[in-house]
């Protein structure tokens, strides 16, 4: 049976590519639903306030950290969406005065404007922001070598080869995209070989850090977190971890605050890792396939999927 049209962009896949049983039922899935869904390698944890929900996401940070040592360095991968970690992130490395000379980190992607990765001094970018918020906020006597910071380049050979060097990556945090991307591991566009049938999960899953053209939702999505709703002024383009990377980092823990993602895009990912359905018009269900993902979500964002007029 052919797959049907996007609703949102019919040159592209997404997840309104699925059957519609499939959605409704997700749609009618309750916060409890969404704890029912955990399983062997695969956690899901709702917390009842912001601070707690933003301090348990700075904590992967400090832990990840604090188990790095000069034979054995550790780091971690972390996203911008969502940021307010990374203030915390800060405060406690500096509070509880964890050396960081032996420890990692990877930024998860970058804008890309005409082939070239955006410059750190732009607002929109990732690393300004990463600097920013946090690294450059570290005690000077604590702070982790320039060398250790790996951001995503439009040559990407130096940061594919980062991921080798001996460091481990203890855990991959990212937010969710309205495509239910993580990073910006978008849908593929419907052309050429993948016109009637999405790649396979098998065929997504040998993708490496790489320059990603957006899917329009993506663009739309950032637009309205990032820049005011200017969507001519998002670029088309971005730099993305893959998830070659993505499964040599021993968890993968996904951030809900309800901001980057709607209620029910916040239950179809759970429910499609849960149940181990995996179809890359979706692209966080292909996470069903990685031994250890944890979901977390701040309660008061998860909302309901009835249809309400304002």
């Amino acid at each position: 049976m052919a797959r049907k049209l996007s609703m949102l962009a019919p040159e592209w896949w997404d997840f309104t590519t699925l059957e519609d049983d499939l959605l409704n039922d997700v749609a009618k899935l309750s916060a409890n639903d969404l704890l029912q869904l955990s399983r062997d390698g695969f956690k899901v944890f709702i917390f009842d306030t912001l601070e707690e929900f933003y301090l348990a996401e700075a904590l992967e940070y400090i832990t990840a950290w604090q188990q790095s040592t000069a034979d054995r360095p550790v780091g971690i991968c972390g996203p911008i969406g969502p940021t307010e970690q990374l203030p915390l992130v800060a405060r406690m490395v500096n509070e509880l005065k964890i050396n960081l000379s032996n420890s990692h980190f990877w930024g998860m992607d970058e804008w890309v404007v005409d082939g070239k990765e955006l410059d750190a001094s732009h607002p929109l970018s990732f690393e300004k922001a990463d600097r920013d918020l946090c690294f450059n906020r570290i005690d000077s006597k604590l702070k982790m070598p320039d060398y250790n910071l790996h951001f995503p380049k439009a040559d990407t050979s130096g940061y594919i080869n980062s991921w080798d060097s001996g460091a481990r990556c203890a855990v991959m945090q990212g937010g969710q995209g309205e495509t239910k991307h993580w990073a910006f591991n978008d849908p593929f566009k419907r052309e050429g070989l993948y016109k009637d049938v999405p790649p396979t999960p098998e065929e997504y899953r040998k993708l490496t850090a790489r320059v990603v053209d957006l899917h329009p939702v993506t663009c739309i999505q950032n637009a309205r977190t990032s820049g005011g709703g200017v969507v001519t002024g998002i670029p088309r383009q971005a730099l993305t971890v893959g998830p070659v990377q993505t499964w040599k980092s021993d968890k993968v823990s996904i951030w809900h605050a309800g901001v980057h993602d709607n209620s029910f895009g916040q239950r179809l990912t759970a429910f499609m890792i849960g149940k181990k359905i995996m179809d890359s018009s979706v692209p966080m269900s292909l996470l069903a396939g990685h031994p250890n993902v944890q979901f977390n979500y701040f309660r008061g964002g998860i909302g309901v999927c009835d249809t309400e007029m304002h």
